[in-house]
């Protein structure tokens, strides 16, 4: 297949899915212990556990970390099984990953009520090819799915980045606020940064910094 014709991945729903844990979990709020250092970026990643160190571990807006097992699903280490499972069609959206190369991921979330929450999702693949591609399919599908404004050449970001904005959510599409989305390829990576907040401005900002910090810590594309 080519890039723009693919089955459209699902990975929008993960936020859709944290967002009733902060609700219902009284531990979902609790800031992680520990916090992992960067690791070398002279090689690539060659397991999920290898990638975790290279994650942000703090956003500017200063939400406590949310503890990947006390989410639904749970965040952390992704396998293509793992990301398969968000699809209504598991075993369709298998087939879609390994078409684009996916190796392995890493989800980590912060939180404060379903009002105010940030997520970055970082992907490795095979080839630049299909991370790019990867990134490009999933900005549209959610931009198709929250009805939201998608940039394709965003001021101030790298290229080959897209920001979607959701100013005035539509009631039933999961979002209980002012939202942005920001999906870019790097190298053999896709890297997703998503926010909630007060208003769109604030959500634009939180993952345009959050964005350009991760970046930085993954190796150079």
């Amino acid at each position: 297949m080519t890039p723009g014709r693919r089955p459209r991945p699902c990975r929008g729903v993960v936020l859709l899915a944290v967002l009733p844990c902060l609700l219902a979990l009284p531990g979902c709020t609790r800031a992680v212990d520990g916090v992992p250092t960067a690791g070398s970026t002279g090689s690539l990643p060659e397991s999920p556990e290898q990638l975790e160190p290279l994650l942000v571990t703090e956003v500017p807006s200063g939400l406590p970390r949310l503890q990947d097992d006390e989410l639904e699903p749970p965040a952390g280490a992704k396998r293509a099984n793992d990301v398969a499972a968000y699809a209504d069609d598991p075993a369709r959206e298998r087939d879609v990953l390994e078409d684009y190369g996916y190796r392995f991921g890493w989800e980590r979330f912060w939180g404060a009520g379903p009002a105010s929450v940030t997520g970055v999702f970082v992907d490795q693949f095979e080839t630049r090819a299909g991370a790019s591609a990867y990134a490009e399919d999933l900005a549209r599908n959610d931009a198709a799915h929250y009805a939201g404004v998608l940039d394709e050449d965003p001021r101030d970001l790298p290229g080959g980045c897209r920001l979607l904005s959701v100013e005035h959510p539509e009631p039933g599409r999961g979002l209980t606020g002012s939202a942005a989305f920001v999906w870019c390829g790097h190298g053999v990576f896709s890297v997703g940064v998503t926010a909630v907040a007060g208003s769109v401005d604030a959500a634009e900002e939180e993952v345009r910094a959050v964005l350009a910090e991760q970046l930085d810590r993954l190796p150079p594309r």
